[in-house]
């Protein structure tokens, strides 16, 4: 049995593993939602003041660390869309995350820009769940009448999808121009009333 004295330089070794691991994890949250930032374990370690080998050995490299500070912004973002689908209409939840999902874009620029072609299996999970909250909203919403029936469902969610991001990225952003948005969209996708 390990005596007091020396199973304390393990507890503290483990808090600061435990420690470095969060600031590594903030650091890289706090790039993504910087425009051209550099996401390298380098530039995610001396945001975080510890050594990239610290970086390397808390998280295995940089595509797992990414992969968990994405997540970790994707996942409440999801929550979201969720809690709306279970609130309100669907039209109305479509309408409300819409904003809400152009908003998180236009903070994270980094998300979409640097994570082409990493191994990120928590984020693909979390995007496939965020684009099904999407689709059902969409779904429910054609099925009360409130989305026109002849888009197939999967084009009319890559369409929200694409052009949400587009105007998350102008430059400048603007409540006008998420409204103006929101607007032509919202309008093209309801069903057309015979005159």
């Amino acid at each position: 049995m390990p005596s007091q004295s020396s199973s304390a330089p393990a507890s503290k070794r483990r808090a600061d593993a435990v420690r470095n691991r969060d600031l590594a994890l903030d650091a890289a949250m706090a790039l993504l939602a910087e425009p051209g930032a550099t996401l390298t374990v380098e530039a995610i370690a001396k945001r975080a003041g510890v050594g990239a080998a610290t970086v390397v050995r808390a998280f295995g490299g940089k595509d797992a660390l990414l992969d968990a500070a994405v997540s970790r912004l994707l996942e409440p973002v999801v929550e979201r869309a969720r809690e709306l689908l279970a609130a309100t209409t669907p039209f109305q939840a479509l309408r409300t995350f819409l904003r809400e999902l152009i908003t998180f874009q236009a903070a994270h620029h980094a998300i979409n820009d640097q994570l082409t072609g990493l191994d990120l299996p928590a984020t693909t999970a979390l995007r496939a769940d965020l684009v099904g909250a999407v689709q059902e909203m969409v779904d429910g919403a054609r099925g009360d009448g409130q989305v026109r029936a002849d888009l197939d469902p999967a084009t009319a969610t890559t369409l929200i999808g694409t052009t949400a991001l587009a105007v998350a990225r102008a430059t400048p952003s603007s409540p006008d121009l998420v409204d103006a948005y929101l607007s032509v969209l919202l309008d093209g996708l309801r069903p057309h009333r015979s005159t």
